[in-house]
């Protein structure tokens, strides 16, 4: 079951490191306790390990409408 996100980046085509570049970017974008989705390709965009470091909430992945890998994160900050 896909995640209900409040704002969804599009780095599809965009090499790592800058689906996690764009995902600090934005996260103020979005309300502590909501969920920000980052669509990705590139599998080294490694959204879990940047939770980590920056203390958010790696909630999980699923796929954007058309398939491509999304993953979800919850602002704690």
């Amino acid at each position: 079951m896909p995640y209900d996100v409040t704002l969804e980046l599009d780095c599809r085509d965009m090499p790592c490191p800058m689906p996690v570049i764009e995902l600090a970017r934005h996260l103020a974008d979005v309300a502590v306790g909501e969920l920000l989705g980052v669509v990705a390709h590139d599998p080294a965009a490694d959204v879990p390990a940047w939770c980590r470091m920056k203390a958010q909430e790696f909630v999980g992945a699923d796929a954007a409408a058309d398939g491509a890998p999304r993953y979800v994160v919850r602002r704690l900050t």
